[in-house]
């Protein structure tokens, strides 16, 4: 009698409508399943045509495309002998699901649509598909005629069902299935599902790791069972990097565990269990055995076929791991390198172009690159292929083979500095020692001639010239003159990026990274169209706090001794006059505001949905020991005047690595208006009344207190 079985789950680095390269992948998981004695293979969600399609799942190609796709596979002889359990969109009575199709030796076992799904954050699956709301039904699903010609099947199940193998029971979940209060695991569960898959598109955030695994570790140690979790990684073609963490669980310890950040474009995860331990598990469960016997039954679809075998009894079971976590510094170390990474190899261009400051941002940019760069160079030594081959087209060498993260940093990483009458000697300094540091190509350049000229038309046309505010200037005079230095920064880092190889006699161009962080979006602290204005950006869903934080990583684990003046710098824009040959602008002088308050700001506004009142009645508590409820309200509503005057700003956001579950992406994430009412009139005066009410309170005490 079988009593183990063998199954494997996979991360797949898959991308938004590259179905050649998908489906390679999907093979090439399926057969490292196989070889490892897996008789049942899961891969994440929508995984033929990869998840992040948005609206090209209207068009029909991406149905035509994902069942071809799928031919193939039931076609390919790596697929026979294993039951493989794949996503793809599929239109049935003219509706579209979000599906796993299921499979084994030419035949179609199951289509099993998505029942709950994503609508919030990033997540827009309502836009593009339909939630199969029929709990426990199923329905004949008629295939086209180049599937027919392979599984000599006309119809086969669509809907929710389970499968019966010869051995135990398995039952699917799809990603947001997980984390929706009635779970489907849980009825399954009671129904005597035994084995339960989820296959997902789950994003990187910081912090968020525990939350996942937790989830799955304490479904199974309610209801007893084994659960194996696939998911996608890498980025598919946006702001997104799904970061993989693929797992298998039984009755709440995790068994196997794979990689949150990776290179590695397959990753295959294999575990071999005893069902006799969910079932002695489930046993002594007395509360689940008697919701059992009044559970509605399941449609189960009797399979021919058993994840054991019959002469299994010294097959050793999987032993149960500690999940190991990464710190939030490891983590932005790790994740938005990794999608630099994919975005660099697919995006066919020569490297990176950084203007660096010497301020914490540019340089926590520059020690991303860098970290990526580590990245690779471990992946070619651990034999990584694909990565190698992918090094060689972007260096446009192809003997070459990266051993050393500074020569592969000098390669593809040009740093440049611009310096204006402005800019501090200290801040050269350290934008020079930190690129020796780093290995990456260095250039210095002096804006003042080009920003004269710009003045001098002004002047010719106009009459007048601005003046700065120490000189006697207006702010909107001040403002103006920062603006320009600003912006001819972004046209230079864009004509530098074109014909910086070329002047090198290296074809190819760069890409234009970004630096500016979550914060300073929301606060709308940066001009728009400046050299925060970039191809992409891999800090801009990070807080300053976070940042500094992973600058001190870097610092400790990269050596890089240059970090060390930075930390300890005051961050600023150096846009006005030096005073004595100092820097006296800083950046929190400027906003009004420290960058701690900003990211409270930030989690009050979108985490806990807080508009400026109560944003107020929330900080007065937390404020209570350092602010007076007059302070609390000056600062609230001098928030909301500068994040509503400068939300426009967020239409032009350079794409960015999401991170944070505060940023202001006005893409997808954040969705507000970008001309608001700036007096906040209504809502200020709510605030207002509340202020007086509390000190009216205030002085009755002290008077009370005194007679």
């Amino acid at each position: 009698m079988g009593r183990t079985v063998t199954v494997a789950t996979c991360s797949l680095n898959q991308w938004a409508l590259d179905f050649e390269g998908n489906l390679e992948r999907i093979v090439t998981s399926v057969e490292i399943a196989k070889c490892k004695g897996a008789r049942y293979r899961l891969g994440p969600e929508l995984e033929i045509c990869g998840y992040g399609c948005s609206d090209h799942y209207f068009e029909s190609d991406t149905l035509l495309h994902s069942f071809q796709a799928l031919a193939k596979l039931l076609e390919s002889p790596v697929t026979q002998g294993i039951i493989c359990d794949v996503g793809m969109p599929v239109m049935h009575r003219n509706v579209r699901y979000n599906c796993r199709v299921i499979f084994l030796n030419k035949k179609i076992l199951l289509i099993r649509p998505k029942m709950a799904l994503a609508n919030t954050g990033n997540y827009r699956e309502m836009r593009w598909f339909t939630p199969w709301n029929r709990s426990r039904q199923v329905e004949d699903y008629f295939l086209p005629r180049m599937i027919q010609e392979i599984t000599n099947q006309e119809s086969v199940p669509f809907g929710d069902a389970v499968l019966a193998t010869l051995d135990t029971c398995i039952g699917s979940e799809i990603c947001e299935e997980l984390w929706t209060p009635n779970s489907p695991h849980i009825e399954m569960g009671i129904d005597g599902v035994e084995i339960f898959t989820n296959s997902s598109a789950s994003h990187h955030v910081l912090r968020k790791a525990h939350t996942r695994v937790d989830l799955v570790n304490s479904a199974m140690t309610k209801n007893g069972g084994i659960y194996i979790l696939a998911n996608q990684k890498g980025c598919d073609g946006d702001r997104l990097y799904y970061d993989g963490c693929a797992m298998i669980c039984m009755n709440g310890a995790t068994v196997a565990q794979g990689l949150q950040f990776s290179l590695d474009d397959v990753e295959v995860l294999v575990a071999t269990l005893d069902l006799e331990d969910v079932r002695s598990y489930r046993a002594e469960i007395s509360s689940r055995n008697l919701a059992a016997s009044r559970v509605t039954p399941y449609c189960r679809i009797k399979v021919n076929f058993a994840l054991s075998w019959s002469d299994d009894i010294n097959t050793p079971a999987s032993e149960p791991v500690q999940w190991r976590y990464h710190s939030p510094e490891e983590e932005i170390s790790l994740g938005p390198a990794c999608w630099l990474w994919d975005y660099l190899r697919r995006s066919k261009q020569g490297g990176f172009l950084l203007p660096l400051s010497g301020g914490v941002d540019s340089s926590a940019t520059a020690c991303v690159v860098y970290s990526m760069c580590l990245q690779v160079c471990s992946a070619v030594r651990n034999g990584n292929q694909g990565v190698l081959s992918d090094v060689r087209k972007i260096v446009n060498d192809e003997a070459y083979t990266p051993k050393d993260p500074r020569e592969l940093c000098r390669r593809i990483l040009t740093t440049c500095y611009m310096a204006s009458e402005n800019s501090s000697q200290g801040t050269y300094d350290r934008a020079k020692s930190l690129a020796e540091e780093l290995g990456s190509y260095h250039i210095n350049i002096n804006i003042d001639g080009v920003v004269k000229a710009v003045w001098g038309v002004f002047s010719a046309v106009m009459g007048r010239l601005p003046q700065y505010h120490m000189c006697g200037g207006s702010s909107r005079e001040n403002l103006a003159l920062q603006n320009v230095q600003a912006r001819i920064r972004m046209v230079f880092a864009y004509l530098f990026a074109q014909l910086c190889l070329w002047t090198r006699g290296i074809p190819g161009g760069l890409l234009v990274l970004g630096s500016s962080n979550v914060d300073e979006g929301l606060r709308g602290y940066f001009t728009k169209y400046d050299c925060s204005s970039a191809d992409i950006n891999p800090i801009g869903g990070i807080s300053k706090n976070d940042l500094r934080s992973f600058i001190q990583h870097c610092l400790e684990n990269f050596h890089l001794r240059a970090l060390r003046s930075i930390l300890s710098a005051p961050p600023t824009a150096e846009l006005e006059p030096l005073k004595e040959g100092q820097v006296a602008q800083t950046d929190e002088a400027d906003m009004g505001m420290t960058y701690a308050e900003l990211s409270i700001y930030g989690k009050l506004r979108k985490i806990a949905k807080a508009g400026p009142y109560s944003m107020f009645c929330k900080l007065i508590n937390i404020w209570k020991d350092i602010c007076t409820p007059s302070e609390v309200a000056s600062k609230v509503k001098h928030f909301f005047r500068m994040y509503s005057i400068n939300r426009h700003k967020m239409t032009v956001l350079t794409p960015a690595y999401h991170a944070a579950n505060y940023s202001p992406d006005d893409n997808r994430f954040d969705l507000r208006p970008f001309l608001y009412n700036s007096a906040w009139s209504w809502q200020f005066r709510c605030i207002d009344e509340q202020v007086s009410k509390l000190e009216s309170k205030e002085v009755n005490s002290r008077l009370e207190d005194v007679v």
